[in-house]
């Protein structure tokens, strides 16, 4: 890929991220506005910090499944292995220091990533086989080490990290702001961050441009592994226990707040923050119809309307922009011939 056409390309994704970006912002103000109309208990700051509080799960997975996926990559353990790692660091919290027990069950998590990336990587399996057989492994192993029960012999300082709060902001919210200022460094100022949308883009071009396509994908599975752990630690302090049911359909929220957030399901475009303004409107949206009274099965449908419509803006997009490309090419082509 020459340096010309792949700068031509980095401005054509930026110009469809910043797009997107624009109408996520606009639908999110639009959501807030009739929530609050709706609902004066939505405004309040109490309201405010208890959103952020409830996504910062998704904030936290989110954060390094992004990357993953804008490299085509997908991981849909991490259900599992939030689950596990809860498990682990409820288990271990008696045990030892709590700082190591919290560190130990997100090292788990990133083992389990990293054979996401060995099962994907080097054996070839397809990532969603790979990665759904693994979720299942992960909860079938915190139900063997917990024995089928929670976990609730656990000191009480365990519900810090997912109850306690740094002056007026929660511990989680404070966590998951950590890892979206980390990650977008990742993103933007690395070249991990580089590799990931080459590969997503065009692996062919990115790896006869000499992109180390094989450790770029393992070390996103790893830390997309450990994300997902340190989510775990995170849920099982909020809930005071380590339990092994947590996190179902967990994947599914993270996956529905990355392409909400314009992450395309192709790979090659994304940002981080755009995940967190996708997870911020689904979360919005699940705490107002909670306040107003809606049933649950009626956030379970308006979720899976906003990841359809998610999908269809992607696609729209990127038809849109593919027509840009080919008129710009033709010009360029017809200019050319009238030049000679």
């Amino acid at each position: 890929m020459t340096s010309t056409a792949s700068a031509r390309m980095r401005r054509t994704l930026s110009t469809t991220a910043a797009r997107k970006m624009a109408i996520n912002l606009l639908a999110l103000g639009i959501i807030c506005l009739v929530l609050s109309i709706l609902s004066p208990r939505f405004a309040s700051p109490d309201n405010f910090w208890n959103v952020l509080r409830q996504i910062s799960a998704v904030l936290i997975a989110g954060s390094a499944v992004t990357m993953l996926m804008v490299s085509g990559g997908l991981d849909l353990s991490i259900g599992g292995v939030l689950a596990l790692s809860g498990v682990t660091a409820a288990l271990l919290s008696d045990q030892m220091p709590l700082p190591m027990a919290f560190l130990i069950a997100t090292l788990v998590g990133a083992g389990i990533g990293l054979f996401n990336g060995f099962l994907t990587i080097s054996i070839g399996i397809n990532a969603v086989i790979a990665t759904l057989g693994t979720m299942y492994v992960s909860r079938g192993s915190a139900l063997l080490i917990s024995n089928g029960v929670p976990v609730f012999d656990v000191p009480p300082e365990f519900k810090w990290l997912g109850t306690g709060y740094i002056g007026p902001v929660p511990v989680p919210v404070v966590v998951a702001g950590v890892c979206l200022v980390v990650f977008t460094i990742l993103e933007r100022r690395t070249l991990l961050g580089r590799y990931s949308v080459a590969v997503g883009s065009n692996s062919t071009a990115a790896q006869l441009s000499g992109v180390p396509m094989r450790r770029t994908r393992f070390i996103l599975y790893t830390l997309s592994g450990a994300m997902a752990g340190l989510a775990g630690c995170v849920w099982a302090s909020r809930i005071n226990s380590g339990l092994s049911t947590v996190g179902v359909g967990f994947e599914f929220d993270v996956i529905v707040a990355t392409l909400l957030g314009g992450t395309s399901l192709l790979g090659g475009q994304g940002t981080v923050l755009g995940m967190a303004v996708g997870a911020l409107i689904v979360g919005v949206l699940n705490n107002g119809l909670n306040l107003l009274g809606v049933q649950s099965f009626w956030q379970t449908v308006a979720l899976g309307t906003i990841l359809v419509v998610a999908v269809g803006l992607d696609a729209t997009l990127r038809r849109e922009d593919l027509a840009v490309r080919f008129r710009r090419r033709r010009r360029s082509a017809e200019s050319t011939t009238a030049s000679a």
